[in-house]
């Protein structure tokens, strides 16, 4: 990552991280921070990103950004730290207009713990009839990161 663009993403985490040390409950930046992370991650490189950004909106349908072709849908958790914040259930895709998901795990600083990326034939072959989605059933896709020490607490 570039340093303007590290420095806008520790940026918006530190100024997340205040208000929840002042008001109690983190703004939700996790969609944003992990559509961000998920194209850098794969290798796109920022100003493609943030081209294909411009004239987006918050909600889109499907996919949360295309590179190379490939269609992408992002999918993240992130523990607030407080007692009891374990993740236990993640999101699971609502539709499949899409070719492949990510699926991001962070701590509660907003630090990526894991990455694991589904092709949206195994993504739905795997889970189109399963209610929750745990975890350890995103575990089963393919990785794109695991830190050597992860913080987060899953049950």
């Amino acid at each position: 990552m570039t340093n303007d663009k590290m420095t806008l993403r520790n940026k918006l985490v530190n100024i997340a991280l205040d208000w929840q040390e002042n008001f109690g409950v983190a703004p939700s930046i996790t969609s944003a921070i992990s559509e961000y992370d998920a194209a850098m991650l794969i290798g796109m490189p920022e100003s493609e990103y943030s081209d294909y950004m411009q004239d987006k909106t918050a909600v889109s349908k499907g996919a949360d950004f295309i590179y190379k072709n490939t269609r992408y849908q992002v999918k993240a958790n992130r523990p607030s730290g407080k007692k009891g914040s374990f993740v236990t259930m993640v999101p699971k895709a609502s539709n499949y207009e899409w070719d492949k998901l990510i699926w991001i795990i962070y701590d509660s600083k907003y630090v990526i713990q894991e990455a694991w990326e589904w092709s949206v034939q195994d993504y739905k072959y795997a889970f189109d009839i399963k209610k929750r989605l745990s975890p350890n059933d995103y575990r089963k896709g393919k990785c794109l990161y695991l830190s050597g020490e992860s913080q987060v607490q899953v049950r």
